[in-house]
C-alpha cells in the first residue's frame, strides 16, 4: 500500500481495460456502421464523444481502439518476454557457443529498426493486429534476452545454484526453478516498460498511415483520422489522444512502482547477505 505510483497505475489501467472491454460489448452503436445523417456531431448524451466524419459513434470507436492497442502492447510483451527469457537463460547459463549464437542473432535482429520490420510485414501480409505483433517481436525479444542473460550470468555462481547442482539437479531444472524466478523481478519491470513502447510503435505507424486497416482502428489510427478535422472538430483527435495518454501513463506508473520495489528487494537481499 506504500507504493502510491504502482497502485495508482493499477487502478487507472484496470478502469481503462474495463471500459475497453465493456463499452464495445454494450454500446448501442457499432464501431464501423456509418450514418450520413449523424456526421460530425458534437458530444451529447446520445454520443458522449460525438461522431466522426462518417457518422460513427466516437465513444465506441475510442474504446475499441484502446482494446486493439492493449492487445498489441500486451501480446507483444508476452511473446517478447517468453522468447527473451528462453534465449537469455540458455545463453547466460551455458555460455560458449550457445551464448555466441544467441547474442549474434540478437545483434542481427537489432541491426534493422523495428519500424521497418512492421512496415514490410504490413505491406506483405496486410495491416492487422497479428502482423503488428509479429513485426514488433522480430527484434523486440533481443533487449529482454540481453537482460535475462546478464541476470543469469550473475546468479549462476551463487550458493543456492551450487547447492542445487550438488543435489543432482539438471541444468534445465536449475534454470527453471532457481535462476529464472530470481531474475523475474527485473524481467517483469522490463516488460512493463515494453508495453507502452509497443503501443507507441503501432501509434506512430497508424499516424503515418500504415497502421491497422479500416474499419478497425487503434488509438493511433483514430488520432490520425481526427487530425484532418482538428480545426473544425478538435474532439475527434483530442479524445483518442487523451485516452492514449492515460493508458501510457498508467503503464509507466506501474513500471516505475515495480522498479522501485525491485530495487528495494535487491537492497534488502544485499543487506541480509552482508549481515
Amino acid at each position: 500500500m506504500r507504493r502510491k505510483m504502482f497502485l495508482t497505475g493499477c487502478v487507472l489501467l484496470a478502469v481503462l481495460m474495463t471500459l475497453a472491454v465493456l463499452v464495445p460489448a454494450f454500446s448501442p452503436y457499432s464501431y464501423s456502421e456509418q450514418n450520413a445523417g449523424l456526421r460530425n456531431l458534437n458530444p451529447s448524451l446520445s454520443h458522449w464523444f460525438g461522431t466522426d466524419r462518417f457518422g460513427r459513434d466516437l465513444f465506441t470507436r475510442v474504446w475499441c481502439g484502446a482494446r486493439l492497442s492493449l492487445c498489441i502492447g500486451l501480446g507483444s510483451a508476452a511473446i517478447c518476454g517468453t522468447l527473451g527469457m528462453a534465449f537469455g537463460a540458455v545463453a547466460g547459463y551455458f555460455g560458449g557457443l550457445a551464448d555466441c549464437l544467441v547474442m549474434r542473432a540478437a545483434d542481427v535482429a537489432d541491426a534493422i529498426p523495428s519500424l521497418l520490420y512492421v512496415v514490410l510485414l504490413t505491406l506483405a501480409l496486410g495491416a492487422n493486429v497479428q502482423t503488428m505483433i509479429l513485426g514488433i517481436c522480430i527484434s523486440g525479444w533481443s533487449g529482454t534476452a540481453r537482460m535475462v542473460r546478464g541476470e543469469v550470468m550473475r546468479l549462476r555462481t551463487s550458493e543456492f545454484v551450487q547447492a542445487a547442482r550438488l543435489t543432482g539437479a539438471s541444468s534445465w531444472r536449475v534454470i527453471w526453478y532457481h535462476l529464472l524466478p530470481n531474475a523475474m523481478g527485473a524481467l517483469i519491470v522490463s516488460l512493463t516498460f515494453f508495453v507502452p513502447k509497443a503501443i507507441f510503435t503501432e501509434t506512430f505507424l497508424s499516424f503515418a498511415g500504415v497502421g491497422i486497416a479500416a474499419p478497425a482502428a487503434s488509438l493511433g489510427a483514430l488520432v490520425w483520422e481526427g487530425r484532418r478535422q482538428l480545426r473544425l472538430y478538435p474532439g475527434q483527435m483530442l479524445y483518442p489522444a487523451f485516452v492514449l495518454c492515460l493508458l501510457v501513463v498508467a503503464l509507466h506508473l506501474i513500471g516505475a512502482g515495480l522498479e522501485e520495489g525491485d530495487i528495494e528487494s535487491i537492497e534488502s537481499r544485499e543487506f541480509e547477505r552482508t549481515i
